[in-house]
């Protein structure tokens, strides 16, 4: 299958850009291969299948194209964060500013939007190890936040309750846009994460938990 086109973009490169265009407008269950196919101009029918094995190797090539400049900005947050012995906000900042700075390009604001949905899914379109892979930002960041944390917080997924609400906001406002300038609206949502991880957890909470603890712990005993 030839890789070439008149406008100088690759097969694969215009099936990426389709994809994630189509994807952010419409919802990944919205949009089928085939559409991704003609979106891109692809003659083979099969394009998608050829090049990236269905829609979850499409969308593991999506995150790949953007998460090489996010990591490198995180990693480059994270060393300040540890040179400086950072704070729950600094760490919050290391989360965010580096998503954010997509909101600067319109391929990064269709990027955000797929990240958001894929995310905040009950079910896994693409497999666990591209958003849990052990060298990349994300978790090294988890690895940072975590001693700052209360352990019942930590017990309670906290960390994954900050991404999935900066991935939605981050989201919204990449729909919203362009806007002229982003740097109130980070601010204001590095702000907001932080009070997410540093809140305490209420009696209720550490009861309620404990009961389901116990239950678990019940259930698994039981023959």
């Amino acid at each position: 299958m030839s890789d070439s086109t008149k406008d100088g973009l690759g097969t694969k490169d215009r099936l990426v850009e389709a994809a994630r265009r189509l994807y952010a407008e419409r919802g990944l269950d919205a949009v089928s291969l085939r559409e991704i196919n003609q979106a891109a101009g692809a003659r083979n029918a099969t394009a998608v299948q050829y090049h990236f094995a269905g829609r979850s190797g499409l969308i593991k090539e999506i995150f790949a194209r953007h998460m090489v400049e996010i990591d490198a900005r995180r990693h480059a947050l994270l060393d300040a964060c540890e040179a400086a012995e950072g704070g729950v906000r600094d760490l919050a900042g290391a989360l965010i500013r580096p998503l954010a700075a997509q909101l600067a390009d319109p391929g990064g604001r269709e990027f955000l939007q797929v990240w958001a949905e894929v995310l905040n899914r009950p079910d896994p379109v693409v497999p666990e190890t591209v958003l849990d892979d052990p060298a990349d930002s994300l978790c090294r960041w988890r690895a940072a936040v975590e001693p700052l944390l209360e352990a019942d917080a930590a017990r309670l997924h906290r960390r994954f309750t900050a991404i999935l609400y900066a991935s939605i906001e981050l989201a919204r406002r990449a729909r919203s846009g362009p806007h002229t300038d982003d740097r109130l609206f980070t601010s204001y949502l590095i702000d907001i994460v932080a009070s997410i991880l540093a809140a305490p957890v209420s009696g209720e909470t550490r009861r309620l938990a404990a009961e389901r603890d116990a239950a678990r712990s019940h259930s698994s005993k039981t023959p």
